[in-house]
């Protein structure tokens, strides 16, 4: 009787397979998690860095223009106007808390497209320019909500036609807007396009003031409709609680403006357009995905 050999099983039991599906899910499980954990600091981190490039584009513009901003003394024209002037519409109505329109003059050295002692150069070193946050599409005037954001333009008049239509005016405002009042001039052309996303831009005006003897400096910020305004006699200001008075401001000296931007991300701006926040719940969504830039400009003395 021959005996009977059983060939030894090259395969996996059962219980193997089933231990290396566990195993294998496992770590499948761990490189997802790894992966889209990675892709959210990478997101984040392009997302930071694209509103970071922003900001720093849009306060070196206000920079160099506040640097060589002009004022002439002994007279009653406006050389800077100023006031509280939010935005009145946002994405599914999340308005924009805080924002201003600003004009002044400056030796700006952009006028004439930069090209500065050339053919196009009509003469003149005195600029108008103009700041305002605007809730639109920033590259058509299209009206569709999927494409608009905040948007921070800056409107820069050359000096020929400064000096045509604003400069040495009472009324700087109305100059302006009067200026800017067609589509081909207007502060949010696509040209004058700076920087987007822009939740909040605010500026806190420095005025030096002589209080009890002393010179000292107070910080002046804007809410509710008010307005700062400087002439070449006076500075038209809200009083600052009991820091200063209106009559003490009037004859203070502007010396240096306070820039501060609060930049949203893209995703924040999506999430707005789809949601509906109550004033609490908007203010933790806006800390948590925006980011906050600022830069204190001396301006020259006048």
């Amino acid at each position: 009787m021959k005996p009977n050999f059983r060939k030894p099983s090259t395969g996996f039991t059962l219980i193997e397979l089933l231990l290396s599906m566990v195993i294998t899910t496992i770590i499948i499980s761990i490189l997802v998690t790894v992966t889209v954990v990675s892709l959210d600091i990478w997101n984040r981190s392009r997302s930071e860095l694209r509103a970071s490039n922003q900001a720093k584009a849009m306060i070196e513009a206000m920079s160099a223009d506040f640097e060589s901003m002009v004022v002439r003394r002994g007279n009653d024209f406006q050389w800077l106007f100023a006031e509280f002037s939010p935005p009145d519409d946002g994405p599914n109505d999340n308005l924009s808390p805080n924002a201003l329109n600003l004009i002044f003059f400056s030796a700006a050295t952009d006028r004439y497209n930069g090209q500065i002692g050339e053919d196009a150069d009509l003469g003149g070193d005195i600029s108008n320019i103009g700041y305002q946050l605007i809730y639109k599409d920033p590259i058509s005037d299209q009206d569709v909500d999927s494409y608009k954001t905040f948007v921070l333009y800056r409107k820069i008049i050359d000096p020929k036609p400064t000096f045509e239509n604003t400069l040495g005016r009472v009324d700087l405002k109305t100059a302006f807007e009067t200026f800017t009042g067609n589509p081909a001039t207007a502060v949010g052309s696509v040209e004058n396009f700076v920087c987007e996303n822009v939740y909040q831009f605010t500026v806190k005006f420095h005025v030096d003031i002589v209080k009890n003897n002393q010179t000292i400096s107070v910080g002046v910020n804007l809410e509710n409709d008010q307005q700062f305004i400087l002439t070449g006699q006076t500075i038209t200001s809200p009083a600052i609680n009991s820091q200063a008075t209106v009559e003490e401001i009037a004859a203070g000296r502007l010396t240096a403006v306070e820039v501060s931007l609060t930049v949203l991300t893209d995703g924040a701006i999506k999430q707005m357009r789809g949601r509906k926040f109550t004033a609490g719940k908007l203010s933790e969504f806006i800390a948590e995905n925006s980011y906050q830039y600022s830069k204190i400009i001396s301006v020259p003395s006048y």
